[in-house]
C-alpha cells in the first residue's frame, strides 16, 4: 500500500514538474515570438527609410570626373548609406522598362538628365534632415536641381512612430502578463508540494536546506522551458522563411541569439525567483493554514 502510495506521489511530482516546464515554455513562447516580431518590424522600419530617396540633377555641362568627386563626396557623408550615380542613358533606359515605350526613339533625343541618388541611413531619413541637406548641396554649382517624395517621407515617420509605439505598448502589457502567468504555475507547483515543505520543515531542517533544493529544480525547469520555446522558435522562423523567402534579407543572428539568450534568462530569473517566494510563503505557514 505505502509503495503505490509513494509511486502515485512520484507520477504526480512528475506531472506536476512536466506542466510547469510546458507551460514555461509556452509563454517563453510567446514571449520569444513577440521579440522576433519587435527585431523585424525595426529592421522592415530601417530597410523602407533607407530606400527613400533624393535625386540630385547635375548640370548638363558637368564631365565625368566632377560628377564622380562629388559622388565620393556624398558617400563620405556620415549621414549617407549609398550615392548611385545614374547616367541619362541609363535613365532612359530605366524609363523605357517602366513605361514600355522608348520615349528617345519617339522624341529624337534624350531629355533625361544625368542623376546621383541618395539613399540615407534610417537615423537620419526624416524631412527636417533632407531639406538641410538640400540647401547645402544645392549651393554646389555642378548641382542643377534636387528632388524627393515630401508628402511620402513625413507620411512613413508618422506610421511607423505609431506602430512603434502601439508594439511597445503591447510589448510592456504582454511582458507583464507573462511573468504573471508564469509565477502563477509556479505557485500552482509548489502549492502541491506544502505538505513536504511542512513535513522537513518538522523534522528539523532549515529554511536553507528545504528551499534551494527546489530553486535548482526551478532553475533547471526555466532552463528546460526556455530550451524548448527556443526550438519551436526555429521551427517558426523556418516556417516564416519558407512562406515569405524576403525575411531572409532581414535575418541577424547576433539578434536572435540575443533573443534567445533572454528567454533562457528570463525564464530561469522568473522560475527561480517565484519559487524562492513561493516556498518562503509555505514555510512561514502554521499547519492549519495548509489545508485552507
Amino acid at each position: 500500500m505505502e509503495e503505490f502510495e509513494a509511486s502515485t506521489s512520484t507520477r504526480k511530482t512528475k506531472t506536476i514538474y512536466i506542466s510547469t516546464v510546458i507551460s514555461i515554455a509556452m509563454v517563453l513562447l510567446m514571449l520569444g515570438l513577440l521579440g522576433l516580431l519587435l527585431v523585424h518590424a525595426r529592421k522592415i522600419s530601417n530597410y523602407v527609410k533607407e530606400n527613400v530617396v533624393v535625386n540630385i540633377y547635375v548640370d548638363e555641362t558637368a564631365n565625368e570626373a566632377d560628377i564622380s568627386h562629388l559622388q565620393k563626396q556624398l558617400e563620405s557623408n556620415p549621414q549617407i548609406k549609398q550615392a548611385v550615380y545614374i547616367p541619362k542613358e541609363l535613365a532612359a533606359r530605366n524609363l523605357q522598362k517602366d513605361m514600355g515605350e522608348d520615349a528617345i526613339k519617339f522624341l529624337g533625343y534624350n531629355v533625361l538628365p544625368s542623376s546621383i541618388d541618395v539613399y540615407f541611413k534610417a537615423d537620419f531619413a526624416t524631412n527636417v534632415n533632407i531639406k538641410k541637406f538640400q540647401a547645402e548641396i544645392s549651393k554646389n554649382p555642378l548641382v542643377k536641381e534636387t528632388r524627393y517624395q515630401e508628402p511620402m517621407v513625413d507620411l512613413m515617420n508618422k506610421n511607423i512612430s505609431s506602430i512603434s509605439l502601439v508594439i511597445l505598448a503591447f510589448a510592456g502589457i504582454f511582458f507583464v502578463v507573462s511573468i504573471a502567468m508564469i509565477n502563477n504555475t509556479i505557485r500552482l507547483a509548489i502549492y502541491s508540494q506544502r505538505f513536504l515543505i511542512k513535513s522537513m520543515q518538522l523534522v528539523g531542517a532549515t529554511k536553507g536546506f528545504i528551499r534551494w533544493p527546489f530553486v535548482g529544480f526551478a532553475l533547471l525547469h526555466g532552463l528546460l522551458g526556455g530550451l524548448i520555446a527556443i526550438i519551436l522558435l526555429v521551427g517558426c522562423l523556418y516556417f516564416g522563411y519558407r512562406q515569405i523567402p524576403d525575411l531572409v534579407l532581414l535575418r541577424n543572428y547576433y539578434e536572435f541569439g540575443i533573443i534567445f539568450l533572454s528567454l533562457i534568462g528570463l525564464g530561469m530569473f522568473i522560475s527561480g525567483f517565484s519559487t524562492f517566494l513561493a516556498v518562503n510563503k509555505f514555510l512561514r505557514l502554521k499547519i492549519y493554514d495548509l489545508y485552507r
